[in-house]
């Protein structure tokens, strides 16, 4: 080969490979995930602006994760939402002991590297496709291990236990949980490269799936878990947003608002949990199908339109803190299910949700429960939602999203 022709040569193929790096990184979404997500007073801010949000529960995320070759689920349940416009995703970041193939933290303070990478992926696809995660660290439920776990283990070292309930007072099990979530927030990712402590595509840790105690109903032993808790998770990082992950029972704090509840408590109080300072936002949860079992659809819906209309109130004037309902779908197991009484159902929600953040803020969004991806049978429990197999669902989500899109824009003008 002459020298023209190396010369020549070589300037093609140095275009060639131009050529293909610039189209492999337009395969690659870019990072849309800049700034942490804030609060001041009622209102959740993100980069100085009004932050509202769509968004979904995928708690099965790191579960599915452990097996690489299931991972293309996530990337397209993370791209299909991020099509619907949804941003905020809720997911487990825990799996304790109750299925050693799979789970996080194997025993106490010992942990699968395997499925903690499993985890890195999913921040890693969900930083990729611009959502930001609400990330729960422990289960009150013996799914996924939870706190029914945590006690077995200390029976297990010789812990004098008498109920699931010693979870919230006993020192060794506190200390337990304390080491989890130090072993999580300090987590580097192995593909990120970002510590999970300093990553911005986390929006908010969550103590606990559903805390409940059946010893004390008042929320008084509940209160004190939360928060010693919460004070030691922002000694750790002080940096991301904190929540609690209940349900919206009232308690014995403010007697005249247990009529909201749905004849019942739980052990957690609303009002004294959520004012704990180190808590920045309240979470509501509503299954009336549930709770209001044998009611009709009329009475269950009239049931959590005031669900709503009472936490956004009390978020308002007396928490003075963000309001997000992070759990709320319609199953298809009720007697007399149909699509469209789900989708009636949503766009219902989805109102009461837009007329509150219209109506001075406080509600920053909600989250449905639950999308999953197709091929994903073993995980129905009659809420899921295949985005691509539901086009009217999908397009109710689409459109609640569209919704708070433009409120944030509204807002973030007139800020």
């Amino acid at each position: 080969m002459s020298k023209f022709s190396r010369i020549v040569f070589f300037f093609f193929f140095s275009i060639l490979v131009i050529l293909q790096a610039s189209e492999a990184a337009r395969l690659v979404p870019s990072p849309r995930v800049s700034g942490f997500v804030t609060t001041k007073d009622t209102q959740f801010l993100l980069n100085g602006s009004p932050f509202l949000f769509n968004g979904f529960n995928s708690y099965w995320m790191m579960h599915v994760a452990a097996d690489p070759t299931e991972r293309y689920k996530i990337s397209n349940v993370f791209r299909d939402a991020s099509a619907a416009g949804l941003t905020v995703c809720r997911t487990w970041a825990f799996s304790d002991g109750s299925n050693q193939a799979l789970d996080l933290q194997i025993s106490p303070g010992v942990y699968d590297e395997r499925v903690f990478q499993a985890l890195d992926f999913v921040i890693s696809e969900a930083r990729k496709y611009g959502i930001r995660l609400i990330l729960s660290l422990v289960n009150n439920y013996n799914d996924y291990g939870g706190r029914p776990q945590y006690v077995q283990w200390a029976k297990s070292a010789g812990e004098k236990i008498s109920s699931d309930d010693d979870f919230y007072t006993n020192p060794v099990l506190k200390e337990y949980y304390k080491n989890h979530v130090k072993k999580v927030l300090t987590r580097f990712n192995t593909i990120t490269k970002v510590t999970y402590k300093d990553d911005p595509t986390i929006m908010a840790w969550e103590l606990m799936n559903e805390p409940r105690s059946q010893a004390d109903t008042s929320g008084k032993t509940v209160q004190g878990w939360v928060q010693e808790m919460a004070t030691y998770t922002k000694s750790i990082d002080n940096t991301h947003l904190l929540e609690i992950g209940m349900e919206g029972f009232y308690g014995d704090s403010m007697p005249e608002k247990k009529q909201n509840n749905p004849g019942y408590q739980v052990g957690t109080d609303f009002i004294s949990n959520n004012l704990i300072q180190e808590i920045d936002f309240a979470t509501i949860h509503a299954y009336p199908d549930i709770w209001l079992s044998g009611q009709n659809d009329y009475a269950q819906l009239g049931f959590v339109e005031k669900w709503i209309s009472s936490h956004w109130e009390d978020s308002r004037t007396i928490l003075k803190k963000p309001l997000v309902f992070s759990e709320f779908g319609k199953s298809s197991k009720d007697p007399g299910y149909t699509l469209s009484a789900r989708d009636e159902y949503m766009k219902a929600v989805y109102d009461s949700i837009d007329n509150f953040a219209r109506s001075g803020g406080t509600i920053g969004g909600g989250l449905v429960w639950q999308i999953v991806a197709e091929g994903m049978e073993s995980f129905y429990d009659g809420y899921e939602i295949v985005l691509s197999q539901n086009p009217s669902t999908a397009g109710q989500i689409s459109g609640q999203s569209q919704k708070m899109r433009t409120l944030s824009h509204t807002l973030s003008n007139e800020h």
